[in-house]
Parts: C-alpha cells; structure tokens; sequence
C-alpha cells in the first residue's frame, strides 16, 4: 500500500491546527509556509479535509483555517480516507477464473485467499489508525522536540494566527 504525501501535509497541517486557541486559525499561505509546500498543492488536501468536516475555514482577513472538530475526536484514518479515499486499496479481479487452467464458477462462491488475506490486512491497518487520534500525534510530535523548538513554534502561531468570530463555513 502506498499512501501519498499529501496525507503526510494533511496529517502535519491538522497537527498545527490543533495547537490554536478554540477562536484561532491560520491562512492558506500561512499553512504552506510552516508545512514547506506550495499553497496549491496544499490548498487540495485542505479542501478535502473540509469536505470530510474535519477543518472548517472562513475567508476574509480574519479568516483561515482550524479544525472542525476537537483534536480527540479526529482520528489518523480519517484524516487518511478525507485524502485518499476510503476504497479498499486491493481490487480483486478474479484472476482465478482466467487463463487455461481457470477456476470454475462452482469453485468461486467465497472470496479467493489471496483477496481475504488483502481484505484483513488492510481492515488491520484502518483500525490500527482509527486508534490514533489527533491528540496523541500532537503528543508524540511534542514529546520528540526540543523546548526551544516549541518556544518558536508557540512564537510563530501567536505571530501569524488570526482570531476568527462568527460566520465559519465548513
């Protein structure tokens, strides 16, 4: 299974989204600056997550982005399927009943082992990141910097945070 790098900014950029105050929230530009990514391609995965109701945003100056949601209640799979999707990653195309030596029809009433052994290994992993959720990455991320890593950060959101009132779209 290979999961793409916007899952990575999304899961980082709703990391940051966690650490404003209940009223903050950050601009596009400003979330693409801290996460290193051009805005465009950032601008797809936020739109995504608002779709899946995770961020919420508002335009105008005090507008920008923040989590729809509290950070306890967002879990790494969703934020993983509001990118990727939440299609089985593995497709079984029944290659059993090709070729010369094809199964028969009789012989394909149940899921072949090969499609069943993708189908648990693949329900494994989305339950394993349904467990982690928004709160215990922010934790773990927290836990691996330096206090003057998070002295800047603290710095840096209360530089560029905007205060949002009422008039939030999701």
């Amino acid at each position: 299974m290979k999961i793409g790098k916007g899952v990575e900014w999304a899961a980082h950029t709703c990391a940051l989204l966690a650490l404003l105050p209940a009223n903050g929230a950050l601009a596009m530009d400003t979330l693409s600056e801290f996460i290193g990514v051009p805005a465009p391609y950032l601008a797809k995965q936020m739109q995504a997550l608002s779709r899946a109701g995770l961020v919420s945003t508002k335009r105008g100056v005090s507008g920008g982005y923040r989590l729809a949601r509290l950070p306890d209640t967002i879990s790494l799979w969703e934020i993983t399927a509001a990118i990727e999707g939440a299609d089985p990653s593995f497709r079984c195309t029944e290659v059993r009943r090709n070729g010369p030596c094809a199964a028969a029809s009789s012989e394909c009433t149940s899921p072949c082992a090969i499609a069943a052994s993708f189908r648990r290994a693949e329900n494994n992993f989305r339950e394993t990141l349904k467990a982690v959720m928004l709160t215990q990455i922010v934790e773990d991320i927290s836990q691996d910097m330096s206090d003057e890593r998070k002295r800047r950060i603290a710095s840096w959101l209360e530089s560029n945070a905007t205060v949002m009132n009422k008039g939030v779209k999701k």
